[in-house]
């Protein structure tokens, strides 16, 4: 018995057989499904057909499927190691750090599952599946930041993350597409990408009057209140915008948002389920619960890896932590750029800007709300500044349709210049940032923005 028969046996042992055969249950792929794929790898699943006992059998395939079947294995033992850094007291630094490297696979595993989700209830349950799970490692980070009251961590975890997607993971796409295509011409589809440039403007519009707000007026506390209700209020518009946004990428206008796939691609995604319903189900359940786990201490050992490494929370939180929480979405963004499929790659990071800007961040406004916490869109100035400039340039970058490597670099450039200013930037946790020069600032040396 090959392989694949094996699998099917699974399959049809967990579920009973699928409605129909699985090539009716087709799905359509998101550039996110397809960006995923581009890491994984077909299990061998013989030497598991040996064992005899069936529930046995069933959980090592399953387990083989989920963990080995990524090529990001190699990360998972930082999970255990991450706990029991902090279960034997080890420095609070490396708890940190192998959190954020336990967090790079379980992000990846979680596209996977929600994609074999997709297989039973069809691409429409799938698509939202993938609107609300995409991004669920900020999503958590944020809300555990939020119920230790850590507003600015929140705040800078969801900025990075928008920046990270439109300028890093952008960027390295149409940099590295453009030198490994200069004799071709590269071009995508403007309609998905005018769509998230329209929603990530919205967004901007909604964190620019709370700034402008606060500045315009006289008293401090005279605005505080109104500029909370104002981005409450600017919240709830941004949700129903995302919502809307969703009908539009579901159901009116799936065809700009469905990924192409060549029949002779060898990083094509199956067309059959790898697990069943009920073990994918369960299995993303345990990866939720570990991302929760993992988030927490990141979110409780920042401060610490800070004082350790030298760096400012705003450094860490804006620049670290999207690069590596997201290592397995960028790089595979990046592949498909190599390959000249920019709809691909623009789909990945547009995708996962506009569901940060428009989702992530108003819907933690709202959770700020509801536990009575006061957390409000006004991102400080040098922030709000940075991501204008950020949305401006990519838009004005994707206007034409078409794209070179010059496009990525000057993206690239714009991101380490970002890097650099949050690198020298010491924003403590609190509303004041602070411009240390030097290693022990005096009067003189501090410029309170």
């Amino acid at each position: 018995m090959d392989g694949s028969s094996v699998e099917q046996a699974f399959l049809a042992m967990e579920n009973g057989g699928l409605k129909g055969s699985s090539k009716e249950v087709r799905l359509g792929k998101t550039a996110h499904n397809m960006s995923s794929s581009s890491l994984r790898k077909k299990s061998d699943l013989r030497l598991v057909s040996k064992v005899r006992c069936g529930l046995i059998r069933s959980f090592l395939g399953n387990l083989q499927e989920v963990i080995l079947g990524t090529k990001l294995f190699v990360l998972f033992p930082a999970i255990p190691l991450a706990i029991a850094a902090h279960v034997y007291g080890f420095g609070r630094e490396w708890v940190f750090a192998l959190s954020l490297l336990g967090l790079t696979p379980l992000a990846e595993r979680v596209s996977f599952l929600t994609e074999q989700i997709a297989f039973y209830t069809g691409p429409t349950v799938g698509g939202l599946l993938n609107a609300t799970c995409g991004n669920v490692t900020e999503l958590i980070i944020a809300i555990l930041a939020l119920t230790e009251g850590k507003i600015d961590v929140v705040k800078y975890s969801l900025l990075g993350s928008i920046l990270s997607n439109l300028l890093l993971v952008l960027g390295s796409s149409l940099f590295c597409g453009g030198l490994a295509n200069l004799h071709k011409e590269q071009k995508f589809d403007r309609k998905q990408a005018d769509a998230n440039s329209l929603l990530l403007l919205l967004g901007l519009f909604c964190h620019t009057l709370p700034l402008v707000f606060r500045h315009a007026a006289t008293s401090t506390q005279a605005v505080a209140l109104p500029t909370l209700q104002l981005s409450r209020a600017s919240s709830i518009a941004m949700l129903v915008a995302y919502f809307a946004y969703l009908i539009f990428q579901l159901w009116t206008h799936r065809q700009l948002f469905e990924a192409q796939e060549d029949s002779d691609d060898d990083d094509a995604t199956s067309e059959e389920a790898a697990i069943g319903f009920w073990s994918a189900f369960a299995w993303l359940a345990g990866m939720a619960a570990l991302i929760a786990l993992l988030s927490e201490y990141v979110v409780g050992t920042i401060e610490a890896a800070s004082d350790s490494w030298g760096l400012s929370v705003s450094f860490i939180s804006i620049i670290l932590l999207p690069i590596v929480g997201n290592a397995a979405e960028h790089a595979g963004a990046v592949i498909f750029a190599f390959k000249n499929k920019l709809d691909i790659s623009l789909g990945v990071a547009l995708g996962s800007a506009t569901q940060i800007s428009m989702f992530v961040v108003p819907l933690c406004v709202i959770v700020a709300w509801i536990v009575n916490v006061q957390m409000d869109l006004d991102f400080h100035t040098i922030e709000t500044v940075a991501l204008a400039f950020s949305i401006i340039i990519t838009s004005f970058a994707l206007q034409d349709g078409t794209s070179h490597y010059i496009k990525g670099l000057v993206l690239l450039l714009c991101y380490a210049v970002i890097g650099a200013c949050f690198l020298i930037l010491r924003a403590p946790l609190g509303n004041t940032s602070i411009l240390n020069i030097g290693n022990t600032p005096t009067n003189n040396q501090v410029l309170r923005l």
